[in-house]
């Protein structure tokens, strides 16, 4: 089964969120970064390559919080989201597969056009953060 990994990176009670302008049908959409794990790669490798990628900003990988399979062109694809954090205080983003970022609380994700795979994991993820944050 194919894998795809979503980088969830939580800062002062916010998420970080990517809006895409993918071709097709789909229309913009909200996100979590992320992306295809690659044939030989792990997800962690995976986690870093894609944060650099869309963002040229370097993260560190914290554990697995959350995991749906959904359809995508018939198939079925595993994806895991992890935490992430940056590895660096100030970092400089340049965005070369999104049109925006924000940071935004989990209640405010439920008002944007977030992808439907995002959503699958979504619960966990609110669920994860809500855990750690009372602890």
């Amino acid at each position: 089964m194919k894998r795809s990994v979503a980088c969830i990176l939580f800062h002062n009670g916010k998420v970080l969120v990517g809006r895409r302008v993918p071709g097709g049908q789909m229309g913009e959409r909200w996100e979590f970064p992320g992306g295809k794990v690659e044939n030989g790669e792990s997800a962690e490798v995976a986690i870093c390559r894609e944060f650099d990628e869309e963002f040229s900003v370097p993260v560190t990988v914290g554990p697995k919080i959350a995991q749906a399979v959904f359809q995508y062109n018939g198939r079925d694809i595993q994806l895991e989201g992890y935490e992430i954090f940056l590895a660096t205080d100030n970092p400089q983003w340049i965005l070369t597969e999104h049109t925006e970022i924000r940071w935004v609380t989990f209640d405010e994700i439920k008002e944007l056009h977030f992808v439907d795979s995002d959503l699958l994991i979504y619960p966990q993820v609110v669920e994860y953060f809500t855990r750690k944050e009372g602890q």
